[in-house]
């Protein structure tokens, strides 16, 4: 059982739990800002210790604080992409540089110059570099940007965990970056791409993205029960994708569905989709891909 004790302005869950170091009953505060958040954490406290999952967060270095951030922030607050994007962070910038760090030692002063060297250190190789170019690409400002923002996150946490006092990445300076208009593509690009492209699922994956606006999670979300390709509805004009489902690795933001009329020019690639699936009847017949 837990219980909540107000002390000055602070809600704290106090709960007992079995140090797993030394084998002995000990006794835990966590400290809330509000009532609402120390309830929640109370109510989660009890269900854990009543199914026997009771969890302790003993982080001591910052490898250690992240793979717990990831675990219980990033997969219940991320998108996909998302998701993606900062674990892949983690493992090629964080990890190797500062990962064996004490969290104790992490300050102000030490973000900056990491945050320094970061600015000197090669990127990894990225699917739109040449495989045999001589140019070294080195960590832009705004993917420190972006490092930066995912330590101040994580620290947040460790201290509502009471792994550290306070933030330091709170007051570290961050290098400036200049805000790039993000490019997209036009059509004579997506026809081109179209046009190069020799795997017939990625080039209907293509179409349908550009037709329907549809994320990644959509496209490999769909199954034939989705579409409406029948020769009816295409004579009239009113072939469909129904997007009621999407395929997500993480729990993310609420799922909407979506109704999309096909183009006159984009289901004739669904239908040579089908008729291959339809002659290889070793595959699923309610996969795309």
């Amino acid at each position: 059982m837990a219980s909540i004790v107000q002390r000055n302005n602070r809600y704290n869950v106090v709960y007992l739990y079995d140090d797993e170091a030394t084998g002995k009953r000990k006794q835990k505060w966590e400290s809330f800002k509000t009532m609402a958040d120390a309830k929640r954490r109370k109510a989660e406290i009890e269900y854990r210790q009543e199914i026997g999952t009771m969890v302790i967060h003993q982080c001591k270095t910052v490898d250690e604080l992240l793979k717990e951030y990831v675990a219980l922030y990033g997969k219940t607050t991320w998108s996909m992409s998302v998701y993606g994007s900062n674990t892949a962070l983690i493992e090629h910038y964080i990890s190797p540089i500062i990962g064996s760090m004490k969290l104790s030692d992490v300050t102000a002063r030490v973000l900056e110059k990491y945050y320094m060297q970061l600015l000197k250190t090669p990127s990894v190789h990225r699917i739109t570099q040449k495989a045999n170019s001589k140019n070294v690409i080195y960590v832009a400002p705004p993917t420190v940007r972006k490092i930066h923002n995912i330590l101040r996150s994580a620290f947040h946490q460790a201290v509502k965990w009471e792994l550290m006092e306070k933030n330091p990445a709170m007051y570290a300076t961050v290098p400036k970056s200049e805000a790039k208009k993000r490019e997209i593509w036009d059509a004579p690009t997506l026809f081109h791409a179209l046009e190069v492209c020799e795997d017939e699922r990625l080039k209907l994956a293509i179409n349908l993205a550009f037709a329907c606006s549809l994320r990644i999670g959509e496209l490999l979300g769909l199954t034939w029960d989705c579409v409406d390709i029948s020769p009816e509805s295409i004579a009239a004009g009113k072939a469909y994708v129904y997007v009621n489902k999407e395929l997500q690795r993480v729990n993310c933001t609420p799922f909407v569905r979506r109704y999309d009329i096909i183009l006159t020019n984009k289901w004739g690639v669904l239908l040579c989709q089908k008729e291959y699936q339809t002659r290889n009847t070793h595959q699923n017949s309610k996969s795309w891909w």
